[in-house]
């Protein structure tokens, strides 16, 4: 989704990392709300180490509520957040955060995406990223979750 694109309807979250912009995580995500049919994208937020402290303090009285975090602070992000989900706590890192009521939550899709296939210790990290971003579609915007559509999400350049 081009910025022109963006309508007072369109659904956002946030991604933040040194490369969010142009990072897998918004390739995929806004892949899948495109296969989808959904009017939602990930804005990026490209920020640097001496940004981030200042950006997590802040982001509970932010209007962000959804934010997906780049594995350059997936584990920093930790130390922002009022509770962790068990995964997070067992890796030691995020995910993705939500916001409710000023208050930061952490997650961690990796056992949720390795639940989703039958021999997940078979799988490339592209397939489970793809899963994750497809679960984290499904939890935000109530998209399919279908790892048949994981291939053609890898290999649709046009997206």
């Amino acid at each position: 989704m081009q910025p022109h694109e963006i309508k007072p309807d369109t659904k956002l979250c946030t991604i933040l990392g040194y490369n969010a912009q142009t990072g897998y995580m918004r390739r995929y995500f806004n892949r899948i709300m495109k296969h989808n049919g959904q009017n939602a994208t990930a804005i990026a937020l490209n920020i640097t180490d001496e940004h981030f402290e200042f950006t997590m303090r802040s982001v509970g009285q932010s209007k962000v509520d959804k934010m997906m975090i780049e594995r350059e602070f997936s584990e920093q992000a930790t130390t922002y957040c009022e509770n962790l989900d068990s995964c997070a706590t067992k890796e030691g890192r995020v995910d993705f955060i939500e916001v409710r009521e000023g208050k930061v939550y952490g997650f961690c899709l990796k056992d949720d995406a390795h639940a989703l296939f039958d021999t997940p210790k078979y799988l490339d990290d592209q397939t489970v990223f793809v899963a994750k971003m497809m679960i984290l579609a499904s939890r935000w915007y109530g998209t399919k979750i279908d790892i048949d559509d994981i291939p053609l999400l890898i290999g649709d350049k046009d997206a």
